[in-house]
Parts: C-alpha cells; sequence; structure tokens
C-alpha cells in the first residue's frame, strides 16, 4: 500500500482494479471514472486551488439562504487552578470570547486563523464536546448551549464533527464496520440486522471499497482513514457538519480529492460546513464566506471576494500575504510580506481593548481603551477595527468614535450615547455603516 500520491499517475488502466480492491480506494486515469471520479486527480507540482478546480469549481454563495445556525456571544472560558493540595481557580483561559455568525443552510462558513485563537475550541461548542461558559447556539429554535446531554442526545444526529488527526481519531482496536456504525446502534436509526448493509453504502459513498468494513484503521493511508471518518459523521445524515481542519494531514493532492468529496455531500446531503481550518487556499475553493479568528475574537467576515480582494482588518492583511503564490512565483517577482511584531499574547490575560494591538503598527490610544466592535461596513462585510481599510489605505483618525460615543483617544464624549444597533447581532443587516463617509447606507 503507498501513500505516494504521484504513484496514482503511474498505474495503467489494467491495474486499476487490482488496486483499487488492495488500497479500497478508487484509482483514475483519463479514461476511467466513478460515481465520484472527479475526486481523484494527478497533479504535477500544482497548488490545491489549481488541483482542486480540475474536480469542482469553488463554491458559491446563495445569499437568500435560511440560516440553519446561529451563534450569538459565544464564550468558552476554561479554569486555570493552582497548584497543591487544594486547588483553587486562579484565572481563566478566554479561548473563546464573544464571537457571533450565522452557518446558512446547506452552505459554508470558512473559520480561519492562527494556531491558538479558538477555532478547534468553536467547533466542540457547536457540536456540545464543551459546554459554553455563556452565549448561545440556535438550531431548529433550540439553544443547544442550554440543553443538558440528555436533551441533546436527539439533536446529535443533526450535528456531527469531522475531526483533525485521521490517525487519533478512530479507535485502532475496532473494525471500520464497527466504527461507522457505532451511532446507528446507539441512535436506532436501522434495524440491527441491516446495520452493516447501511456502512456498506456509506463506505462507497466516501470512494471506498465497501468491502472493507472489516479491517482496521492502521490498514489504510491517511487520506482513506479520513473518509472513515466522514463516513462516520454521514452516518445519522445530520444537517450541520463541523469539519475540524479535515485535510490538514494531507498531502495536496490528496487535500483536493476529500474537498471535492466534501462539495459533492454537501450538494448531495444538504449539508451545512463549519469548516475550520488555516489553510487559506483551502477555504477560499470551499467556503463562499470567511471569519477571521484572532486570540478568541471574530475581527473579520465576510464573502470570499471580500475577504481575500479587499480585507479591511490589519491581522486579515497579514495572513494573506503570508500565503504562498505559485503562479506569481512561476512569473517572477512577490508580493510584499507583512511582518507581525511580537508574540501572541496569552489568552490568559489577553490585552485590554483590541487584543490585536499590541502587533499591530496602526494602534493608537483607543484601541487600549476601548474594543472595537464587530461593525458592518458591507453588504456582506464585518470587521471588527477602529482603523480599517483597505491596504494601504488605513484611516489617521478611527472611524468608531462616533458610534461608540468616545473622541479620537477613546475617552467617553459627554452627552454622546452610542448610535448603532448593528455592533451586537449576528447575520447581515439590510443597512451599514460607510466608512468614507462615515454616515450609514444601505441597498
Amino acid at each position: 500500500m503507498t501513500q505516494d500520491p504521484n504513484a496514482e499517475a503511474q498505474i495503467q488502466p489494467t491495474e486499476l482494479g487490482a488496486n483499487a480492491a488492495e488500497t479500497g480506494e478508487r484509482q483514475l486515469n483519463n479514461e476511467t471514472s466513478d460515481a465520484y471520479g472527479s475526486h481523484e486527480v494527478g497533479v504535477d507540482n500544482l497548488d490545491f486551488a489549481s488541483v482542486a478546480e480540475m474536480g469542482h469549481t469553488a463554491s458559491e454563495l446563495d445569499p437568500d439562504a435560511p440560516a440553519v445556525l446561529t451563534v450569538d456571544n459565544l464564550k468558552m472560558y476554561f479554569p486555570v487552578k493552582s497548584s497543591g493540595v487544594v486547588r483553587r481557580t486562579i484565572g481563566h483561559v478566554q479561548a473563546v470570547d464573544g464571537i457571533s455568525f450565522v452557518v446558512p443552510k446547506g452552505g459554508s462558513l470558512g473559520l480561519v486563523g492562527e494556531s491558538g485563537c479558538g477555532k478547534s475550541t468553536t467547533g466542540r461548542l457547536i457540536t456540545r464536546l464543551y459546554k459554553p461558559t455563556g452565549g448561545s447556539m440556535m438550531f431548529e429554535g433550540q439553544d443547544l448551549a442550554k440543553l443538558s446531554n440528555r436533551e441533546m442526545k436527539p439533536l446529535r444526529r443533526d450535528v456531527q464533527m469531522i475531526f483533525q488527526d485521521p490517525y487519533t481519531s478512530l479507535n485502532p482496536r475496532h473494525t471500520v464496520g464497527a466504527i461507522v456504525g457505532a451511532p446507528l446502534e446507539v441512535h436506532k436509526i436501522v434495524p440491527k440486522n441491516q446495520v452493516l448493509k447501511r456502512v456498506q453504502e456509506l463506505l462507497e459513498v466516501v470512494g471506498l471499497n465497501p468491502e472493507h468494513y472489516n479491517r482496521y484503521p492502521n490498514e489504510f493511508s491517511g487520506g482513506q482513514r479520513q473518509r472513515i471518518g466522514i463516513a462516520r459523521a454521514l452516518t445519522l445524515n445530520p444537517k450541520v457538519l463541523v469539519a475540524d481542519e479535515p485535510v490538514s494531514a494531507l498531502d495536496v493532492s490528496i487535500q483536493a480529492q476529500v474537498v471535492n468529496l466534501l462539495q459533492d455531500i454537501q450538494t448531495d446531503f444538504d449539508v451545512a460546513f463549519l469548516f475550520i481550518a488555516h489553510d487559506l487556499a483551502i477555504v477560499r475553493h470551499f467556503c463562499p464566506e470567511i471569519a477571521v479568528m484572532y486570540l478568541g475574537k471574530i475581527v473579520e467576515l465576510g464573502d470570499r471576494e471580500t475577504i481575500y480582494g479587499r480585507p479591511h482588518h490589519p491581522y486579515t492583511q497579514a495572513l494573506l500575504s503570508a500565503v504562498p503564490d505559485v503562479k506569481q512565483a512561476a512569473i517572477g517577482g512577490r508580493r510584499e510580506r507583512i511582518r507581525l511584531e511580537g508574540d501572541v499574547p496569552s489568552p490568559i490575560n489577553p490585552p485590554s481593548g483590541c487584543r490585536f494591538r499590541t502587533r499591530c503598527q496602526f494602534a493608537q490610544e483607543i484601541c487600549a481603551k476601548v474594543e472595537p466592535p464587530l461593525l458592518q461596513i458591507g453588504p456582506r462585510h464585518k470587521v471588527a477595527c477602529h482603523f480599517a481599510g483597505e491596504l494601504g489605505a488605513h484611516p489617521a483618525t478611527p472611524v468608531t468614535t462616533a458610534l461608540l460615543g468616545v473622541d479620537d483617544q477613546g475617552s467617553p464624549v459627554s452627552g454622546a450615547t452610542p448610535t448603532n444597533t448593528q455592533l451586537t447581532i449576528p447575520g447581515y443587516e439590510k443597512t451599514w455603516y460607510d466608512l468614507t463617509s462615515k454616515q450609514t447606507t444601505g441597498r
């Protein structure tokens, strides 16, 4: 069994059947395809976007899709205990601190940011592997944050998770059939004598050989294991799938196969995705809408074209400047890299005001005194920055003073009160704050 992604391009047509029987993963050439043939692609020095688009074009945004999950002011604080016999709580790790977003029905929202920003914790909160410290998660009229474990059991059918590591998320003592079939037995979805048939159907859906239900996880490659994890997540026909960096441990060609598979699943099963990743190229292909996190906060939220083409937050601009551009390198030249100074602050004691200010070149006194709100500045664009602006056009004075009732230094203005209601609600309004005119406008 090989894990070399380039090995697929060397297989002769007569070897396809034997290789599929051996590896459990269908192989393709130009003349051969299966029901999900677009997943299997040969690559030669291509970036992810080029490889992925051999199978599917990027996912499109449906602005009129209703919300399937609405997260409002979600918080998760982990207690920090003292050492010694009597362990007292001496602080809290503010892993997630007041984030709000909407996942559309049948759509996908990408959640990006550097390691430790709270992405995976957010995914575990939505699936209720953690109980939130505060906030709400509305799903079909019920607040997942307030339900007991017993009340959550029927809803776990509808909210499932694909874990990051395909090696540790599968029990090595259980066969693939036992792993994928366990949810069916727990929730009694099908009669016991039909579990095996359903497991084999799911394995075939994700591009594996259904006869391999009796094999163990260690007999499969990384890409195949991730497909097993996807099959397990699909067992109960969920409405929301939290994909926690599902392709980060895989090679580029295998990444494209898995992402194309997820796009097929999204179309065929009408599943909504919260897609957590640090690879911005993958998120750009799979998610028409992206949220950028930094130290437990969402600092920018918008559609694909806005986030990648006209980012307004300095942190988002720095992230995008660090993405390798294969096509640009091929023709010569390189975009200017924005280097952030200093280390990421501790989530136990985050900076006052804006959490990014200790690394931001535009930070001023107001940034230390007043936390910037996640302000809607376009039809589908929100940003949390007092000096929001396109790259090279950040304003010299803060743009949020009139809305927050403060002066340019962040001190309260006598008699002034906040005037904008868009500062706390999830989703988008029909009106927004125009940064140029500093007036509320709309479509």
